[in-house]
């Protein structure tokens, strides 16, 4: 496939290579390529100037055969509904990969939320949950946060939400402030679930972590700032960290706390003075042993793919890598723990936040990140294995066992009516 194809393409690729080992009906097969159901709202808001401006918004339902829909709100003024169909698509498998019992779905307003006060996204954001109130609930469909959203943005979710209903609905919104039945811990699953399969993949590779292995991050936002952090506390050394200002590469390791102090002061790595300064990009072909794509999609491309180092790659963020790069890689005998697996702490957490919202019954952060290894480790497991029976890629045998259980979840519930 040519480079610059869009996420949903990308997403279809790799669930047409994975589908055609699997044993289920065309009906079926044909089902899941496609959103069950797409939402598109046009409303108005009014801006602090006086002025109303017009918001266009959607909500994609990929599917809800193993339970209700789950996927973040998204604000971006790049977004399209064709992106949004693919992050629900991978959603529906991510959360299958993981055995949490959720479909996929994902939201969406156009907008730049840089350049709205926050009077502003309150207004858009209590307007967007009414103009698609009709899909929302518990047992329905459950937002999250994403890209351009936060805690604020749920708890003004929820608030709109429950005043519609007439009675508090935390369960209605995961990743909310800790205030109103947020969970401990959900600020760092991401970071924190793929930590867990690097350290589990490093091992089949004979990678020692703690031992010092070097590691390259690609973007260097909360995600990926915990997994540097994290992978660090455990004795990787990090050599090279990359956000759209540059690289900063260092080949003894970065003084991590140094190059956190600086961004924060800065707001880019850009000017750091101890580390050797690379194009954004270059991130992707430094000397290491394992790569964690952090940041946006279509990073590794069959322009770079040749010219990675690392013997893992590990896709801290969704779709980082494009067909054609997945294959360069994979006959490199470069091992690449696909998005759907590695990026899935967020939404095992986020299940989590929504039984305690259920249950009234608050777990620890302990309790939280115990929960988090286990699942993560027994379906990294379970993917390995299926790769290894199969003879196929890691990211063929998630999409496999993805594809299956929601297969599963169709026949045992039949095709009303």
């Amino acid at each position: 496939m040519s480079e610059g194809q869009s996420l949903l393409t990308m997403t279809r690729h790799f669930y047409d290579a994975a589908v055609q080992l699997v044993d289920i009906a065309p009906g079926i097969r044909d089902q899941l390529r496609e959103p069950a159901r797409i939402v598109t709202v046009h409303f108005p808001v009014k801006m602090d100037d006086g002025s109303v401006k017009e918001f266009t918004g959607f909500r994609v339902q990929h599917s809800t055969a193993r339970g209700p829909a789950k996927g973040g709100l998204r604000y971006s003024p790049t977004i399209t509904q064709e992106d949004a169909e693919a992050l629900a698509m991978l959603m529906t498998f991510k959360t299958a990969v993981v055995g949490i019992p959720f479909g996929g779905a994902k939201g969406a307003v156009i907008c730049d939320p840089a350049r709205h006060s926050k009077r502003e996204l309150e207004g858009i954001t209590r307007r967007y949950t009414s103009e698609i109130v009709m899909l929302l609930g518990p047992e329905r469909d459950i937002l999250d946060t994403d890209m351009g959203t936060s805690a604020q943005t749920m708890a003004w979710v929820m608030d709109t939400y429950s005043a519609l209903k007439g009675y508090s609905v935390p369960a209605i919104a995961t990743g909310k402030p800790l205030a109103i039945g947020g969970t401990v811990g959900i600020e760092r699953a991401t970071g924190r679930g793929v930590v867990f399969v690097l350290r589990e993949a490093a091992q089949r590779l004979g990678l020692d972590v703690g031992g010092g292995a070097r590691v390259a991050i690609q973007g260097f936002g909360k995600l990926g700032t915990t997994v540097a952090q994290v992978l660090q506390e455990r004795g990787a050394r990090i050599v090279a960290v990359g956000d759209s200002s540059g690289t900063l590469y260092r080949e003894d390791g970065l003084d991590l706390n140094a190059v956190l102090d600086h961004k924060q002061q800065s707001g880019a790595l850009a000017h750091y003075p101890d580390a050797e300064h690379l194009d954004p990009l270059d991130v992707m072909t430094v000397p290491c042993d394992i790569l964690v794509p952090a940041g946006i999609q279509s990073v590794l491309t069959e322009q770079n793919a040749p010219y990675v180092k690392a013997r893992l790659v590990v896709e801290g963020a969704n779709a980082p890598t494009t067909p054609a790069a997945d294959q360069i890689l994979r006959e490199r005998d470069i091992m690449v723990v696909p998005d759907i697996i590695a990026s899935a702490g967020r939404v095992t957490v986020s299940y989590f936040e929504w039984v305690q919202s259920l249950q009234s019954l608050f777990w620890t952060e302990e309790e939280v990140t115990k929960e988090l290894g286990e699942i993560m480790l027994r379906a990294f497991n379970e993917v390995w294995d299926v790769a290894q029976k199969r003879d196929v890629s890691l990211r063929t045998a998630a999409f496999i066992l993805g594809i299956q259980s929601v297969a599963k979840a169709y026949q045992l519930r039949g095709i009303y009516p």
